[in-house]
């Protein structure tokens, strides 16, 4: 293997004293490296040369005059400097490129582009293939080829960033390159490894977007199906909005009956849940749902290791653990559960075509049931072995208001209706045209309505009462990206969605589309192909959909990395007030019908930090590409107490994001803790056994980001050197 240099220089005494060199050019190195490997033991040499360096003052007079004579008949049309090393082939070649933008590299690397450009103008690449010349046996032959730099940049976008660092010290979009995202990878659902980039992050569009607050939301929050909007007399005296102020006038009955049930009402749907946990509930493995029962009575958590933890909630504010089950055989994670409404069942999947059919009674210790949603497919009597669960994967599961049938959503493109008691599938839907990630009964007392979310960016109803044709009902769109969950209100009407593109959007069913209207419409013509999880969301490539035909759009939240829900808040202890997500950033979005925001519960705050770090609880196949010295959180799914102002929040959480918690979080009127006891923010097992483990002192952010720093430069130095620093700091942060 050859050496390799890469000079750059400005004006050469050969070259007559051409044009002068710009000041501070940087002197651009790349060391010898191993770039080609073969059985042959061909050499590649790549050489940097610019216009005017010694390097182009190596030729002959001819050469020179020839060449010097046609670059001077083309260099009008020309967009690009003239270089004298070019042959007639090569600039042949070259007017086939399309010509570099007059911006170049400028849009793309911010301040200090423009330096670069000029930079780059005129630096030439030549590699250099070295091999055995067939005609003198026992020499080496060389092969040049030549390429202006450019023209090499040109559509890399990846390449011409690592060179700018060298050239122009270029800070994309005005960041610092040692505080640019970090890159690595991200491990899919089916076990494979991919690059996961972070694009920077551009401010959405406001033009692209529906406007906030939106008129369509104010008008269903004074409609009076949203919960209650001021009255004339509030709006007038504001402290009589105030919580004190509502519960004196309750307590002197200075109000009729009808009066206070509206104050009752008006009390309960301004108790937000505040950032400060009361419960910080840790899992060695990462949480992908979580949520209360109906009655409240019953929470369920669910986890990567494939147990459904279960926990008794009859008193919010005394947790009791009491059991957990587990999926036999399961493939990633488990992907969804839900409970009957009796609470005495628990469905839940994995990516297979099985469904587990737990009791939720603790002194029920029997095995779970296992539907298999595939039997639709199989001939009567046919039975399938445990290898074949994998036809297709289960990422939604729900089970109908009277508890006799799941309907699920599936990797087939196809939702799917099961009966219990007779233990097999009754109806089968070629739903989408891409994996259904969620779906949901729209009426919590009727089984015939039915609401599917898919990847095709779609949302669709079904009514199995009129489905002589297999067709759907309506369509809703307006959407440019996948689904990740759907939310039904209950009442047959309302229907809430959360979407890849990063909106949540509220629809209602008396404006769908029909599906006449639907077939006409190309659902992916808005889409970018964006990966959410990968990538960080370009706004600049968002594309308003045409056809949308949703009441509110809902945004703030990021929907990134996972499937992020969403949901109602409900009746009792909100009086369906509000709307509310996960978020990756490590946040619980709540949202007004307007789309304005009505309040957040940081999470990732609330929790940073609350367990040591355990090398053993850091593994690898999870894959995210994250740090173990960087503590992250990713809320994936939050739940609303029924009677309670109370959010319970299941989470990607801990450091690295390898491992998982469920934070409870209620109202307390800002307080940051109690007098008695049990105190405020407490950490617990997935058992709500009090581990002294989880105590132990763990190191600062910002110390953690430093030893990270250090080891990527292989230097390892005790960081009990900066306790005192870095605690000082961030205290002040």
């Amino acid at each position: 293997m050859s050496d390799s240099s890469a000079t750059r220089g400005g004006s050469s005494e050969a070259d007559g004293g051409g044009s002068q060199a710009p000041e501070e050019s940087p002197l651009m190195e790349l060391h010898s490296r191993e770039w080609l490997e073969d059985d042959d033991d061909d050499d590649m040499d790549y050489v940097y040369h610019s216009e005017g360096s010694a390097e182009n003052a190596e030729t002959t007079e001819a050469t020179e005059a020839t060449e010097s004579a046609e670059n001077t008949e083309n260099a009008e049309n020309e967009e690009v400097p003239v270089n004298p090393r070019e042959t007639a082939e090569e600039r042949a070649i070259r007017s086939l490129t399309p010509p570099m933008p007059p911006a170049g590299l400028l849009a793309d690397f911010g301040r200090g582009g423009a330096v670069a450009q000029d930079r780059i103008r005129g630096v030439e690449v030549q590699f250099t293939v070295d091999g055995e010349n067939d005609e003198n046996p026992g020499q080496r032959r060389a092969h040049p080829t030549r390429i202006n730099l450019s023209d090499l940049l040109r559509g890399q976008a990846g390449l011409a960033r690592m060179l700018m660092r060298h050239v122009g010290a270029i800070e994309p979009a005005g960041i610092p390159f040692d505080q640019a995202p970090e890159e690595g990878d991200f491990q899919d659902a089916d076990g494979t490894l991919g690059g996961r980039r972070r694009r920077r992050n551009v401010a959405p569009d406001e033009d692209r977007y529906p406007k906030i607050p939106s008129d369509a939301g104010t008008e269903l929050m004074n409609s009076g199906d949203f919960g209650l909007s001021p009255s004339y007399r509030d709006r007038n005296k504001p402290y009589q909005k105030k919580l004190s102020m509502r519960l004196l006038a309750r307590e002197l009955g200075l109000a009729d009956f009808s009066r206070q049930k509206v104050l009752n009402r008006a009390i309960v749907q301004d108790m937000i849940p505040s950032s400060t946990p009361d419960t910080i509930i840790h899992y060695d493995d990462r949480c992908y749902s979580g949520q209360f029962s109906d009655d409240g009575n019953f929470f369920f958590s669910c986890a990567q290791d494939f147990k459904v933890r279960m926990y008794d909630t009859a008193n919010p504010n005394a947790w009791r653990y009491y059991k957990t089950v587990e999926y036999p055989y399961g493939q990633w994670t488990i992907t969804d559960a839900s409970l009957s409404r009796d609470n005495k069942f628990l469905a839940y999947s994995s990516i297979k075509s099985v469904v587990c059919l737990a009791a939720t009674d603790p002194n029920e210790t029997d095995e779970p049931h296992l539907l298999d949603f595939y039997d639709i497919n199989i001939p009567q009597g046919v039975r399938q072995p445990i290898g074949a669960w994998n036809r297709f994967a289960i990422w939604s599961v729900r089970f109908s208001g009277d508890g006799r049938e799941l309907v699920a959503g599936t990797g087939d493109k196809s939702v799917i209706v099961y009966d219990i008691e007779a233990r097999k599938s009754i109806l089968k839907i070629p739903a989408h045209d891409d994996d259904v990630n969620a779906v949901c009964f729209g009426d919590t007392l009727s089984p015939h309505l039915l609401y599917s979310g898919s990847d095709d960016t779609t949302l669709k109803v079904w009514d199995r009462r009129s489905m002589g044709g297999g067709r759907e009902a309506g369509v809703f769109l307006g959407h440019t990206e996948g689904l990740t969950y759907v939310d039904s209100k209950g009442d047959g009407r309302y229907v809430l969605s959360n979407s890849k593109d990063q909106t949540m959007k509220l629809w209602d069913i008396r404006k769908m589309w029909s599906t006449a209207e639907a077939d006409k419409i190309d659902p992916m013509a808005y889409a970018s192909g964006f990966d959410y999880r990968r990538a960080s969301f370009d706004h600049s490539n968002y594309t308003p959909h045409e056809h949308d035909c949703s009441v509110v759009t809902f945004r703030g939240h990021s929907v990134l990395r996972t499937l992020i829900r969403c949901h109602f808040s409900p009746p009792i202890s909100t009086n369906s007030r509000y709307v509310y997500t996960g978020s990756e950033d490590g946040t619980v979005y709540i949202y007004n019908l307007d789309a304005t925001i009505a309040g957040k519960i940081d999470v990732r705050r609330a929790t940073d930090r609350t367990r040591p770090q355990v090398a053993s609880l850091y593994n690898d196949y999870y894959g995210t590409g994250d740090s173990m010295d960087v503590w992250k959180t990713c809320v994936r799914d939050a739940s609303w107490h029924p009677a309670a102002p109370m959010i319970a929040a299941t989470s990607w959480n801990g450091w690295g994001l390898a491992n998982g918690t469920c934070s409870v979080h209620s109202w307390n009127n800002g307080a940051k803790d109690v007098e008695g006891d049990p105190h405020m923010g407490i950490r617990v097992d997935h058992q709500l056994r009090h581990d002294p483990r989880l105590y132990e002192s763990c190191p600062s952010s910002r110390q953690a980001s430093r030893s990270a720093r250090i080891r990527e430069r292989g230097r390892v130095v005790s960081s009990d050197d900066d306790n005192d620093n870095d605690e000082h700091n961030e205290d002040n942060e």
